[in-house]
């Protein structure tokens, strides 16, 4: 139970937190590590006390209650997917950690189910994303974007600085809402204060060695797109995503793919940019687009070979 957690602690704050903190960050660069960090924990920290707090010991907002606890406790086999992630992680592949963590419970548990549920949302978001920041970047942040894009490298002021962390934390906080489920899921259902301080303290720990390294090999997925360490531009791309999720979120408990979503608003914005960007040729946003879409869709494949596959594993050779 412990590893499996600190796997998909690690895991799931290598991977899916900087495709959400990932424009901050590239934004930022300049500003020192800690100093970012500082920020997300105190964000992170309040968000997980307030869902403990007010729903009597549940840390992930009521989005394991389709999860429960598998009959005879989490196994070695629970623990393959964040392992699985960690790998993926490494070699820059955006894949959903919803997928990869929380199907292998749901077989396992016999809540199919779920999984067709958590596909049917996540692909929403994605359609949603993708749909909403082309109509959002071709007619309503259309001039405000070309001007961005001319006068990129030069200072911006200190509103835009205040209006892009603001727009950071909220989307951090609704990320956090969304995806906290794919971590604690290894944990009691209602913790204790002693699993409560656990959980927070790796989750910090960790999230601080992610920051010192900037991302690493994921934050690629972010600075490869157009204007994304420019902070005016991050800021309302870190808007637009955070709304989307906080739609996602009030529309049912379900846990989804966050990266999805977060995949639909770059491709969106991407493929509006290329219409009036002499300097973004529509044949290489197409390309990014679907190379970051079969990353995902080979994370995806891989999710329902481990959901399917490990437990026939586990009980033809060790049950």
């Amino acid at each position: 139970m412990v590893v499996g957690f600190l796997l998909a602690a690690y895991s799931v704050v290598a991977n899916d937190s900087i495709q959400t903190l990932g424009t901050f960050l590239a934004s930022n660069s300049h500003r020192p590590w800690w100093l970012l960090w500082m920020f997300a924990s105190l964000i992170l920290l309040g968000v997980i006390a307030y869902s403990w707090f007010t729903l009597g010991g549940d840390p992930a907002y009521g989005r394991l209650e389709k999860f429960p606890v598998p009959e005879g406790g989490v196994t070695w086999l629970h623990a393959v997917p964040p392992l699985a992630l960690l790998v993926l992680t490494r070699m820059g592949v955006p894949v959903s950690t919803t997928f990869l963590i929380l199907t292998v419970f749901a077989v396992t548990g016999g809540q199919t189910s779920n999984l067709v549920a958590m596909l049917v949302k996540s692909g929403s978001g994605y359609l949603v994303a993708f749909v909403a920041t082309i109509v959002l970047f071709s007619f309503v942040f259309h001039r405000l974007t070309r001007y961005f894009h001319d006068t990129r490298g030069k200072k911006n002021g200190a509103l835009w600085v205040v209006g892009q962390w603001a727009s950071t934390g909220f989307l951090w906080s609704q990320w956090l809402i969304q995806d906290l489920a794919n971590i604690f899921v290894y944990l009691p259902r209602q913790l204790s204060t002693q699993w409560f301080a656990f959980g927070v303290i790796s989750l910090i720990l960790m999230q601080g060695y992610i920051f010192y390294r900037f991302g690493g090999k994921i934050q690629e997925i972010v600075t490869s797109k157009t204007d994304t360490t420019d902070i005016r531009a991050a800021t309302i791309i870190d808007l637009i995503y955070g709304i989307i999720l906080l739609i996602f979120k009030e529309w049912s408990s379900m846990p989804m793919s966050t990266t999805w979503v977060f995949l639909g608003v770059l491709a969106g914005r991407e493929i509006a940019l290329s219409r009036y960007l002499v300097d973004v040729p529509i044949r290489e946003t197409l390309k990014k687009i679907f190379s970051d879409a079969i990353k995902a869709l080979s994370g995806l494949a891989v999710s329902i070979v481990l959901a399917f596959g490990l437990p026939w594993v586990f009980h033809a050779f060790f049950a």
